[in-house]
């Protein structure tokens, strides 16, 4: 049972200024893990303020002295990994090997690019007669979700320390664990006193204050497009900075040639992966109509083929993070039948023989790209195939979306995938899989803006300074 309650302000752990706890529950067992204290806006005050306080040196320290902090919590990170894995597992579901592999690899990926992005990157350059600059732009609210734990949390925090910023972590009240873990490798690793901050707690109270708080200069959020919306109102009175990574209904275009069923097996599996819960996921799949036959029989084969159960165990796929999580994917399920889309595989309830836990059946429909379960994002293992005529119909039915975050070609013709890559009205494409750590991701309408990973997300926190003459 883990008992986090306190919070890291200002280089030290501290009680929450009225304290009040929340239990975390256990998505494969229903059963209390742990209890986490939840913050205040006063909790929000203390940390900004230590924030503010450490900007005046942070901000005007060396690359070499960031680097050496970098590298010092590279050290600690690398140590303590298993157990970083171990929390994601415990917190939000994940198979074991996905949590110790993929979730854990993804935070020291990124630990590792902000090393390599620092080493080169040019915070000064002339430009004619004109010297820019490029400059912290201050202290800057976190606020991450719970899919990809220490991914989001990774991806947001070494940039704005590489930069030079001051930060405020708000980490997600349903998978707490593992952040809680990466402050304690910060604290032990050197980081200054009121650099890092991290408050838990409901995002309601602690997300708002911090977009509302005057001395917060950049709110990054990843998460829902109603609280993206909600955070950049919230801003609006100050004026500052918002950085948003909102949802996805991603389209994976797979092409008309010899490797089709192979390429709809790998999708299928791919939207399994993290129970379904990856905002970039390829959940629309369009095949040829001509071969549509063939493609539901490969994804029916390859939903039928995941394992689901506890993620201790050798499964590919686990529980959803909660119960309000599982009724969501159940609601969506019922309504794509309602509408009348075809189930190809899968369906609502949990699997045969998992009666506890919020497992969802891998689930496969086909449908067509006006039905709700094409349109909204489910955020579950729950995969939609749609047919097109021809390239130019599946381009259309694609970019027929009110999101543009992700978006996926696989074929045996590179130059023909790539050609469609670029028609494609979306933030990131992956042709033929690949990955890529420096590649900026982010979105395109209402998936967001802004962009993190690599130099890119290095431009989030930083503003530009012209000194002419």
């Amino acid at each position: 049972m883990r008992n986090y309650t306190q919070f890291y302000i200002d280089g030290a752990w501290v009680d929450p200024v009225a304290p009040q706890t929340a239990e975390v529950i256990n998505p494969a067992t229903e059963a209390v893990s742990g209890t986490i204290a939840l913050g205040s806006p006063a909790d929000v005050d203390r940390a900004v303020a230590a924030a503010r306080r450490a900007f005046a040196s942070w901000s005007v320290s060396t690359v070499a002295e960031r680097l050496d902090l970098l590298r010092s919590i590279q050290a600690v990170y690398t140590r303590r990994m298993a157990e970083l894995g171990t929390a994601v597992t415990e917190e939000m579901g994940a198979p074991i090997a996905l949590g110790q592999g993929f979730h854990v690899g993804l935070g020291a990926g990124h630990l590792q690019t902000a090393i390599e992005v620092l080493e080169s990157f040019r915070f000064e350059e002339r430009k004619g007669p004109t010297l820019v600059l490029r400059e912290p732009i201050g202290v800057c609210g976190l606020i991450t979700p719970w899919n990809w734990p220490l991914n989001q949390v990774t991806v947001k925090v070494f940039p704005a320390l590489a930069t030079g910023c001051t930060a405020v972590l708000k980490p997600p009240q349903l998978a707490p664990y593992s952040a809680q873990i990466l402050a304690e490798i910060l604290h032990e690793a050197g980081v200054p006193a009121g650099v890092f901050n991290m408050i838990q707690g409901q995002g309601s109270v602690i997300g708002a204050a911090l977009s509302r708080h005057p001395d917060v200069d950049m709110i990054s959020f990843t998460g829902s497009e109603p609280v993206g919306i909600q955070i950049s109102k919230d801003a609006a009175d100050t004026v500052k900075r918002v950085g948003l990574e909102l949802g996805g209904k991603s389209a994976w275009i797979v092409l008309d040639d010899a490797d089709l069923a192979a390429n709809v097996a790998a999708a299928t599996g791919g939207m399994m992966v993290n129970a379904g819960q990856t905002c970039s996921a390829g959940s629309r799949l369009l095949v040829p109509n001509a071969r549509l036959a063939e493609a539901l029989e490969a994804a029916r084969a390859a939903a039928e083929a995941v394992a689901v159960g506890d993620p201790q165990g050798d499964v590919g796929m686990g529980p959803v993070v909660s119960k309000g999580q599982w009724n969501v994917v159940q609601d969506y399920i019922r309504k794509g039948i309602a509408e009348g889309a075809e189930l190809v595989a899968g369906g609502p309830g949990r699997p045969e023989g998992l009666e506890k836990g919020f497992y969802c059946k891998p689930t496969v429909f086909k449908a067509t790209n006006a039905m709700t379960i094409a349109r909204e994002e489910i955020f579950g293992p729950v995969l939609v195939i749609i047919g097109y005529d021809d390239l130019d119909h599946a381009i259309a039915i694609a970019n027929d979306s009110p999101f543009g975050l992700g978006g996926y070609v696989s074929g045996q013709d590179r130059d023909l995938a790539i050609g469609l890559a670029r028609r494609l009205r979306t933030g990131a494409i992956w042709v033929n899989g690949g990955f890529d750590f420096h590649a900026p991701f982010g979105g395109y309408k209402r998936s967001g803006n802004g962009r993190e990973w690599g130099e890119h997300g290095f431009h989030e926190y930083l503003e530009v300074k012209s000194i002419i003459g």
